[in-house]
């Protein structure tokens, strides 16, 4: 009986089996890990402080300086904001601006279209008269033509003159008193 009992004895308590299989090789690991460690220059301390710190239930006064970071930025942004409108408000009264000159503009600009159409059409209509009067002339003979030459302005004279073919233009000057016919010839040639 005695080797049984020095048998049950000897056999190891499950705290002692957990503390043989469990911790001790534990323990060599770690040991290990922390040489490896220290040989690559990676520094486990620093990196745990650094891990709590980013943990949201740690609390640091480091956690209040960012707060007040944003804040300042927030208040920077929101200027920036209101300088922005500012200048967007500017740039549109500018562009209001630039659109009424334009409407300005264009509305001058069809003032003077019509302007000119009306212009062109009192040219057409004038040319139209001068050219019916100069048709008249040329169909009247050149002694009843003569005399009427002689009382109109000098201007219209040698306006019709002018534009008188030849052989008219001579037989209505034949008509004339020479003196006359001498300085509508000299005017006609100026």
């Amino acid at each position: 009986m005695k080797i049984e009992e020095i048998k049950e004895e000897k056999s190891p308590g499950i705290f002692q089996k957990l503390f043989y299989l469990v911790l001790i090789p534990l323990l060599f690991v770690v040991a290990i890990l922390l040489v490896i460690a220290s040989f690559t220059n990676f520094n486990v301390f620093e990196k745990a402080s650094e891990l709590t710190n980013s943990l949201p239930f740690a609390s640091d006064k480091k956690s209040e300086e960012p707060s007040l970071d944003f804040d300042e930025k927030i208040v920077e942004l929101e200027a920036e904001i209101k300088e922005k409108e500012a200048e967007i408000d500017q740039l549109k009264s500018q562009l209001d601006k630039a659109n009424l000159e334009a409407e300005n503009n264009l509305a001058k600009q069809q003032q003077l279209q019509n302007q000119i159409e009306s212009l062109e059409k009192q040219q057409s209509e004038s040319k139209k008269e001068f050219n019916e009067i100069l048709s008249t002339f040329k169909q009247m003979s050149a002694k009843t033509a003569a005399p009427i030459i002689m009382e109109m302005s000098d201007d219209k004279a040698i306006k019709i003159l002018s534009n008188m073919d030849p052989e008219t233009l001579s037989a209505i000057l034949s008509k004339m008193e020479p003196k006359e016919a001498a300085r509508y010839t000299e005017l006609i040639s100026q």
